[in-house]
Formats: structure tokens, sequence, C-alpha cells
């Protein structure tokens, strides 16, 4: 009897292992479950705008003892697609991490033609560092994700006004390069060596071109970026992308990267891409910052915490948290903002959680 139950046992196992999307689900996902996820305490929707898209939301604590977000946002009108080429990055402002917010001002517009960042500005990710508001974000100058760059705007303070780039801070590599296609969501934090690291998103646009599946649009990956300076220039690790996993197979990939520093090492939250699912985030580890530990779950999907409508037809990725971003308050891991389709106006706000 010990013997048939070992031999039922093994072939069970057998059989999640060559099929992933099971072995991630039920039984085995606790295991992949990190104690960052265990922390979290959902507090619901914010910055629900009646004629916008909210995406984002990158908080901080002023000067003045409040919070402040920064966060994307487009108009209605152009649908979910509208962050490519329309949109703006706002600045809303609250007595308490759980709102409510209040809209105070656009900070950065899309500046036209002949400029870098002509038709968009997105993803914004705000830290204090060296007694600036560093203000970095992505614009593009066609319209279209091949001229995606990342930009830094510094200010004194949270309020503005803001100094704005004339060129971006960080190209794309060469034609053939892992990361030729552009630069984008950014993520920043200063060395306890002094340096300044800028982790990147990227792709190969021969991958996307080439691919016989149209869903696939290449495989992203991250790079690092490291200056002497907070303007740069910013150089290229030897040997980027610092994290892939396109090597475990059906195009696994993963994007909106944060990182931190804590109890020494480095710590990076995300979006998936595959690597378990399409609807939760990732939790990686690293002693140098350059050579990560697996990812474990950061986040479950969003009907993990909350009851929400149907999903509007207008809406295909509902029911998924994207661009993590962590607001600590004196020097720890307070809230966690993220961006989520949806709301009372069946478009997109800002999803928040308590960090205990």
């Amino acid at each position: 009897m010990e013997r048939r139950n070992f031999i039922s046992n093994l072939a069970y196992m057998t059989a999640l292992s060559l099929l992933p999307g099971l072995a991630n689900a039920g039984l085995l996902e606790e295991d992949h479950v990190s104690a960052f996820a265990k922390r979290l305490k959902p507090i619901g929707r914010a910055l629900e705008m009646e004629d916008w898209f909210v995406w984002c939301n990158s908080p901080i604590m002023g000067e003045d003892g409040k919070v402040h977000v920064f966060f994307s946002r487009w108009p209605k009108s152009k649908g979910m697609g509208g962050w490519i080429n329309s949109s703006e990055i706002a600045h809303a402002i609250a007595d308490r991490p759980e709102g409510p917010f209040n809209y105070l001002e656009t900070v950065l517009n899309p500046r036209g033609a002949g400029f870098w960042d002509a038709t968009t500005c997105h993803n914004p990710h705000i830290t204090y560092v060296d007694g600036l508001y560093c203000l970095f974000f992505m614009g593009n100058s066609n319209g279209k994700t091949n001229t995606k760059r990342i930009g830094l705007a510094t200010a004194k303070s949270v309020n503005g006004p803001w100094k704005r780039p004339d060129q971006p801070l960080l190209e794309p590599g060469a034609a053939g390069e892992w990361d030729d296609h552009c630069t984008t969501n950014p993520a920043f934090v200063k060395h306890p060596n002094g340096q300044y690291w800028l982790y990147y998103k990227s792709w190969n646009t021969a991958d996307y071109v080439n691919s016989k599946d149209p869903k696939i649009r290449g495989n992203r990956k991250y790079g690092l970026a490291i200056a002497d300076k907070l303007e740069g220039p910013y150089l290229k690790y030897h040997n980027n992308p610092v994290i892939d996993f396109s090597k475990k197979g059906n195009n696994r990939q993963f994007e909106d990267a944060f990182v931190w520093r804590e109890n020494g090492k480095f710590n990076m939250l995300a979006r998936d891409m595959g690597v378990y699912s399409q609807e939760v985030g990732l939790y990686l580890k690293s002693e140098n910052g350059i050579k990560w530990d697996e990812p474990l779950i950061a986040y479950k999907p969003l009907k993990e915490y909350i009851q929400e409508a149907p999903v509007p037809s207008n809406l295909t990725r509902y029911g998924r948290l994207e661009r993590p971003q962590i607001l600590f308050i004196d020097n720890k891991l307070a809230y966690l903002f993220t961006a989520a389709q949806g709301g009372k106006y069946s478009t997109a706000s800002s999803f928040i959680f308590k960090i205990n």
C-alpha cells in the first residue's frame, strides 16, 4: 500500500511539473507567496477621476508632512491605450496615506514636436535624493514604443518648480542589442557606495518584428545603468540584462520594477508577465543588486482583496495590479500603491495597501 501511494504521489507531482499553471495554483501556490505579500492589508481605490484613466501612482512624504502622489493620467476618451500618446504626469495631495487625494496640478505635459517627450509623459517614479525631489519618468516623441526614453526632472520642493530635462537620461542600445527598442519603467536607488543606480526595462526590436505569434511583443528584461552623479552620465552595466526570465520558456517576462534597500539587501517588486501568471506581482531579493534570487509572489490578483462589478467591455486588463510603488514613512515601508483598471468610472485608478 505504501509503495502504491508513493507511485501515485510521484505521478501527481510529475503531472504538476508539466503544467506550470496548475503547479502554481491551489496546493502549491502558498509555497511561492512571499512574506511581503502576507503583510498587505487592502485599503481600496483612490484617485478615481471621472474623465481620466489614472495610472503609475508614485507616493512620497513631502516637507509639509503630507502625502504627495505623482501619477499618470490621460483622457477617458482615448481608451486604455491612450497612455502611449496622450499621458501627462499630475500631482495630488492628501493628509493621510489612505486619502482622499486632491488633484493639485499637472507637472509634466507632452511638449509637442521637436522634443524627446513630445507625445507622452508617463511612468513617474518620485524619490528624494541629495536634497532634491527627483521625478524619473518616461517620454516619447512619436506616440509609439520605439521612442520611449527615461528622463529626470528635479525640484527643491515637492511642490516645484520642476527643472525639466532637454535630453533623456538614458538611451537604448545599438541595433541588435537586447535593449535596442527603448528605455522605460525607471527604478532608482542610491547605492551605499555613493553611486546612482538606475534600473530600466527594454527589449529587442527583432524579437517583436520576427515573432510568429502576434501576441508576443518582445521579451521584457531589466538592465542597470550606473552614474557617479545624479544627473549622469549613466553607463550601462557590462553584463546586462541583470534580470532575464526568457530562459524559463513560454515568453515569461516582467515589468514595472520598484527597487529599494532594506537590512543591507536590495529588494524589488514588479508585475509578473507569465512567471506565475499575468495577475500577480513578483518579489525578488539580491545581495548586490545584480544577481537576483528566484521570484516569489508579491501580491495576488485584485479579486483576492476586493469584490467589484463585472468586467466592463472596454477593459482588457481588468483584475490585475500594476506599477507597484512604496510609500516610506520614517524610512520604513508603510503603504503600497498600485494601479488597477476598473472603479466607479470603468477607467483606472490607484489601489492602496497598508503594509503591516
